[in-house]
């Protein structure tokens, strides 16, 4: 599974990252760098949830991060 992560400031000034494989994971965060950790974090927990769960087959993950806008 690759994991794509897009990266938004949104008009407040708060970044968001978004998961584009897991519909419904993002996370906000003070800088484009803290939206993506906590997407990231939050994405490892829903795929081990999956796993667990027998939804998801365990399968080698390839995280791909964007570079900090």
């Amino acid at each position: 599974m690759n994991l794509t992560f897009e990266v938004e400031r949104e008009t407040d000034g708060r970044w968001i990252a978004d998961v584009l494989e897991l519909t419904g994971v993002l996370a906000y965060g003070a800088s484009a760098t803290e939206a993506v950790a906590r997407a990231e974090v939050l994405a490892l927990r829903v795929v081990a949830e999956r796993i667990e769960h027998g939804e998801a087959l365990p399968i080698p993950l390839v995280v791909e991060l964007p570079s900090a806008a």
